[in-house]
């Protein structure tokens, strides 16, 4: 039984998002949604929304079951494409901003890990 849910164009940079994953990547829902909580990062908003989103799905599938049932198996958080802009540097040339976005992916199971 493997529950999923996915979050695409996110305005967080990758290597951001994954700071924030790595703290709940193996852990019990309800541990993790406390974690996110009391965390201080602007990723950690998007990741709590992605696993009250797989929580959801978990209970449209299985009518009676409980954040402490469920473990985050697999989370992941791979770049999505840039905007790009630019701003002036020295000499007259041009610096090149990029602007990054995240797919985030979970993947719940039911079990003790």
């Amino acid at each position: 039984m493997a529950i999923t849910a996915k979050a695409q164009y996110i305005k967080v940079a990758p290597l951001k998002a994954r700071q924030v994953i790595n703290l709940v990547r193996g852990k019990k829902l309800d541990q993790a949604f406390a974690i996110l909580a009391n965390l201080q990062k602007r990723s950690s908003s998007p990741v709590r929304k992605l696993l009250e989103s797989a929580l959801s799905n978990a209970r449209q599938q299985f009518r009676e079951i409980t954040p402490d049932q469920l473990v985050i198996a697999d989370i992941q958080a791979n770049g999505g494409p840039m905007a790009k802009r630019f701003r002036a540097g020295s000499m007259g040339r041009s610096m090149p901003i990029l602007k990054r976005t995240t797919h985030l992916e979970v993947v719940l199971e039911q079990g003790w890990r």
